[in-house]
């Protein structure tokens, strides 16, 4: 009983999504129970018809055959009409409960989707609301209109004789036990081999987006082989579903048959007896006959709502997730923003750190200044990078504050947050779309000039040359273009959102030496009037900045600029000396 209840609780949960679809699917219940009360109705006028004719009343034969006739009719018109009723509605509440949870995955914190490989989010949002839809359209419909028919066809079968009722319904209870024993069984492979599906799906995606690699490396089979491997483990999982559904029908279809045979015995003892006449049992028979659908149909009716239940269950997890990083209540503004950027001890480690592990981040402090720039130079591993996801809130600090002109950006809005900072990042990430809606992706308000002036400062120009300029179209990811290509892209895009402050994470690595120095010569034009906080991984970048922030074990060790630095630091010569020695072999190479 518990878990008959938990799946309705579970699929309950539809409500708010299918409110607009609910009288349509109510109506298709209605227009299918009446179909089905056609059917039943049948056989109540064979009673009278077979025992007319076995008195000899042939007359009688004529209109009652008209009757059936019209009532087969108005049967199939009922289904017709049941169709046209639920076809529609689940679309729309599959396109709504897609909708929420792509808002949702936009709105869930990057951390959500450092735990979540994407192949389970993607089978979540395709193949398990299109089993929603299919449940809502035609197995909830089905299933319920069927069971009301099983009611009202035994109630319909005692009214024909007791005795042959209640055999009939004896022979059929084992039904509802092995009912009980199939969901828990079904219910759990059910949701195995959604969880599988959403493994291979990320198989497949990792293999894709890696191609280049995997051919490079000449690994195509060894990748091949490890997706026949989980290919094979949902197989096994697909056959044991098939298997739990072929042995309940074997039980659906022979139980009704055996309750048929014991009646049909029982009603010939019966007229032979005189109790009852043969048009009765004739009538028992067809009505039995009518109960045979709805009966062996609970078999993968069931089954489609259980998998309904663990396509709706894995559809909340996402919903339910909690977003941690969410806007306040009461939201503060930045009445007349200046660009001033400050960290107050702040601190921060990853949700999944152990417990005994220090914090990547540890009392960090860092003022920028409206309209000055700021390197931020370390050793691979201080947490540069990280540093740089905690002004925007990519992730949220675990301790102190990020401010920005004195408003803790935790007070702002995130929409009103990431208009004040745009970020452009090592790892250039391009949407399949066309160069200006890339370029303008965070304001795309803004006009041609502003456009035109972006992509002159990120050295950009070879936008015009492409086949349809910039309407031209890039490709998934942007791997159509060159590495360089895609970041002078992703710096045209950051600069273009004209936002306060400017967060660039070594946007220039691709960058040859000479587009490398045109765009540093560009920026420093930007710089001016825009606070930036720069990651740098060479030295040349260092010198875009006004002051440069020496980051260590998660601290600020010194601050100064380069050549206060270079006096005064041991570790700012060793650190400025490696990024050197990094640059002259970067150069070699090209």
């Amino acid at each position: 009983m518990q878990s008959e209840l938990s799946t309705f609780k579970t699929l309950w949960r539809l409500v708010p999504f299918a409110k607009r679809a609910l009288p349509r699917i109510f109506l298709g219940m209605l227009a299918a129970i009446g179909a089905h009360m056609f059917a039943l109705a049948m056989p109540q006028f064979l009673q009278n018809l077979v025992n007319s004719l076995v008195a000899g009343g042939i007359d009688a034969l004529i209109p009652a055959v008209g009757l059936i006739l019209a009532m087969g009719v108005a049967e199939a018109l009922f289904v017709l009409l049941r169709r046209w009723l639920v076809l529609t509605p689940g679309t729309y509440v599959e396109a709504d409960m897609r909708n929420a949870l792509y808002a949702k995955l936009q709105d869930l914190p990057v951390a959500f989707h450092d735990r979540w490989p994407s192949g389970q989010l993607l089978s979540r949002a395709v193949r398990d609301l299109s089993l929603t839809r299919r449940w809502l359209s035609f197995g909830l419909v089905l299933l319920v209109a069927n069971l009301l028919t099983l009611i009202v066809g035994m109630v319909i079968l005692f009214t024909f004789n007791f005795w042959l009722g209640l055999i009939f319904l004896v022979a059929s209870v084992p039904i509802v036990v092995i009912g009980f024993r199939f969901e828990k069984t079904f219910g759990e492979v059910a949701r195995l081999s959604q969880d599988q599906s959403g493994d291979l799906a990320t198989r497949v995606e990792q293999a894709v987006h890696g191609v280049r690699v995997l051919k490079a490396f000449g690994r195509g089979g060894h990748a091949a082989a490890q997706f026949s491997s989980e290919a094979k483990q949902l197989l096994g999982t697909e056959i044991r579903k098939a298997k739990a559904v072929a042995n309940i029908w074997l039980y659906l279809i022979l139980l009704p048959e055996l309750a048929l045979g014991l009646s049909l015995l029982a009603g010939m003892l019966l007229v032979v007896d005189g109790q009852i006449t043969v048009g009765t049992l004739v009538a028992f028979v067809a009505t039995a006959m009518v109960l045979r659908w709805p009966t062996e149909s609970l078999g993968f009716l069931l089954g489609m709502t259980l998998d309904a239940k663990s396509a709706v269950t894995r559809f909340f997890e996402v919903i339910d997730e909690p977003d941690l990083i969410a806007d306040p209540v009461t939201p503060k503004t930045v009445a007349e923003p200046k660009g001033l950027l400050e960290f107050k001890n702040v601190s921060f480690r990853y949700p999944d750190t152990a417990g005994d592990q220090p914090d990547l981040i540890s009392n960090f402090n860092l003022r920028l200044e409206p309209g000055q720039s700021v390197a931020l130079i370390g050793l691979t591993g201080c947490g540069k990078t990280t540093l740089t996801a905690l002004s925007t809130r990519l992730y949220e600090v675990t301790g102190g504050a990020v401010e920005i002109d004195g408003v803790d950006v935790r007070d702002m809005t995130r929409a009103e947050l990431r208009t004040l900072i745009a970020m452009a990042f090592e790892d250039a990430t391009l949407f399949s779309s066309s160069v200006r809606d890339n370029v303008l992706l965070g304001n795309p308000n803004q006009s041609e000039a502003d456009l035109k002036q972006a992509l002159e400062i990120a050295q950009a120009q070879f936008v015009y040359d492409l086949p349809d300029g910039l309407d031209t179209k890039i490709g998934e990811e942007g791997l159509s273009l060159s590495g360089g290509q895609r970041q002078r892209l992703a710096l045209a895009r950051a600069v273009a959102a004209k936002p306060r402050i400017l967060v660039l994470d070594d946007p220039l690595s691709a960058l040859d030496v000479d587009t490398e120095a045109m765009v540093e010569d560009a920026l420093r034009h930007v710089l001016t009037t825009t606070t930036a906080l720069i990651v740098a991984h060479r030295p040349s970048t260092v010198m875009l900045a006004d002051k440069v922030a020496l980051m260590h074990e998660g601290k600020v060790v010194a601050f100064g600029t380069h050549q206060e630095l270079l006096k005064t630091s041991d570790h700012y010569r060793y650190v400025i000396s490696s990024l050197d020695a990094a640059e002259k072999a970067r150069e070699v190479n090209l």
